[in-house]
């Protein structure tokens, strides 16, 4: 049987209904203490009526401080668990697969919202605080940007510092399936924390937690093998950045070898996308420019692979799944300009999936 865009993906126990799923997408609308708002039940709740899959809630900080803004949603308290389960109620009564990304900000942490106007670190007198990294290097000075003035240095990781952070992911991973999430990914892309370890440019410690790349990816690794301790039942991602796009920097040959360490720990899919931690990279983007650190990551490290990337047309969704580059499909923004693009991109493709039975007479009609 050939495999669509609409063929179920069973990973672990459990049965993702499709494999066009929604990106995480950062929505600065949280509360002051993290908590998801009416914003965040009407955003994800879109998605859910326009047939995504799977719905990854965005990067959710495993402790206030991995916040990358004031404005993150969080996942540090027990008290998040009430506030998250009308939301994955709702995403599972529609037929999707509520997921969450736990992450932490790490050097790009205490930012402005980008809503304000304003970049750079939040200064302590205005509400910002502490950074954490690898190395006390702040964000901008791999490349020597103007922006490395606007972000604070931030403090070099001590061993204590690093075995809480594990332990942090692990305590979100247990309140985040305890909030009714049915996939974890941890964040290990886009020049945050995690991203921040794997990165030679970033990362210039010289103890176990730096050096090759089996010991860059050792923060990371150990926390999906904690998880996977803790949970051996919940179907585990890993978001990686596949490169940096700089010489010297994290590349698709350390991302392979990050990917199959991963894999032995417990992970069961990469998340694989690109950049976010030098500033002003030269990124090459156009649609579909991922999909190839993917195929290439899913056939060297054998393991499940999503795709990303400007991709915005059903048969170019389809026609990746179909010639077996890539396992699902992650849409971002262009769910944001059509909530439900996958109901339409069954329409267009054909394929008989389920409706809403509140927007059934609309099943059929052209795009």
């Amino acid at each position: 049987m050939t495999t669509t865009l609409f063929t179920p993906y069973t990973i672990r126990q459990h049965t993702i209904a499709n494999r066009l799923w929604v990106a995480p997408m950062c929505q600065y609308s949280a509360d002051d203490n993290g908590m998801p708002t009416a914003w965040h039940q009407v955003h994800y709740g879109q998605f859910a009526t326009g047939g995504a899959g799977l719905i990854m809630v965005e990067a959710t900080a495993v402790t206030p401080e991995g916040r990358i803004t004031p404005s993150d949603l969080g996942i540090w308290d027990d008290a998040h668990i009430t506030a998250f389960t009308p939301i994955t109620q709702f995403l599972t009564d529609h037929g999707a697969t509520p997921a969450i990304q736990l992450a932490h900000a790490g050097r790009k942490a205490s930012t402005w919202p980008p809503t304000t106007g304003n970049s750079g670190t939040i200064p302590p007198t205005q509400g910002g605080w502490e950074t954490l990294a690898p190395s006390a290097l702040p964000f901008g000075s791999e490349s020597g940007v103007p922006e490395a003035d606007q972000y604070a240095t931030p403090r070099a990781m001590t061993e204590d510092d690093i075995t809480s952070v594990i332990a942090n992911f692990v305590a979100a991973a247990t309140r985040a399936i305890a909030a009714g999430f049915q996939v974890l990914e941890v964040h290990a892309a886009h020049g945050y924390l995690l991203h921040e370890f794997l990165s030679p440019l970033t990362n210039t410690r010289t103890d176990q937690w730096g050096g090759d790349i089996t010991n860059r990816s050792r923060l990371a690794v150990n926390i999906v093998a904690a998880i996977r301790e803790r949970h051996p039942e919940v179907p585990l991602f890993v978001r990686i950045s596949a490169t940096d796009w700089v010489d010297g920097g994290y590349t698709l040959d350390d991302a392979t070898i990050t990917s199959q360490l991963l894999r032995d720990a417990g992970a069961d899919l990469i998340d694989v996308s690109t950049g976010g931690n030098v500033a002003r990279a030269p990124i090459p983007a156009a649609p579909g420019y991922q999909i190839p650190h993917a195929e290439h990551i899913a056939r060297n490290a054998n393991i499940a692979v999503s795709g990303v990337g400007m991709i915005t047309d059903p048969h170019q969704a389809d026609s990746y799944i179909r010639e077996g580059r890539v396992d699902a499909i992650m849409v971002a923004r262009h769910m944001m300009r059509d909530p439900h693009f996958a109901l339409r991109a069954a329409d267009t493709l054909g394929q008989d999936v389920h409706w809403p039975a509140q927007y059934s007479r609309a099943q059929g009609f052209p795009a």
